[in-house]
């Protein structure tokens, strides 16, 4: 089992989501964070002057999921496809090993419990 973790333009939250149901994934969650990534921040603009400034850290989508070994390579691409502009700040997915799963209704352990 594999955890997928994938942090990426808000924005992209409903194309993302509609590619891993597509994919055939139907548990995730997404919540939205704010952290700094290679983009080192956002310009954005403040006040009625129209002055400038740098934000440090700028908003993003994180998203987690825990498929099987073999749908590795199908989300990994609908996450891509969905999201990439082409731009700096697409964002980033981080793919690690799950050692077990434990559905509490049910008690049913392992890849049954996705």
């Amino acid at each position: 089992m594999l955890k997928i973790e994938a942090i990426f333009r808000p924005e992209r939250v409903s194309a993302v989501a509609e590619s891993l149901l597509a994919a055939g994934v139907t548990g995730f969650h997404y919540q939205n964070v704010t952290g700094q990534g290679q983009q080192k921040g956002v310009e954005v603009v403040t006040g009625r002057g129209g002055q400038t400034t740098t934000r440090s850290a700028s908003s993003k989508t994180l998203l987690v999921t825990v498929i099987s070994n073999d749908k590795k390579d199908a989300v990994v691409e609908a996450i891509v496809s969905a999201s990439r502009t082409g731009e700096i700040g697409d964002g980033k997915i981080f793919v690690t090993e799950i050692s077990d799963t434990i559905r509490v209704r049910t008690g049913e352990a392992g890849e049954s419990a996705i």
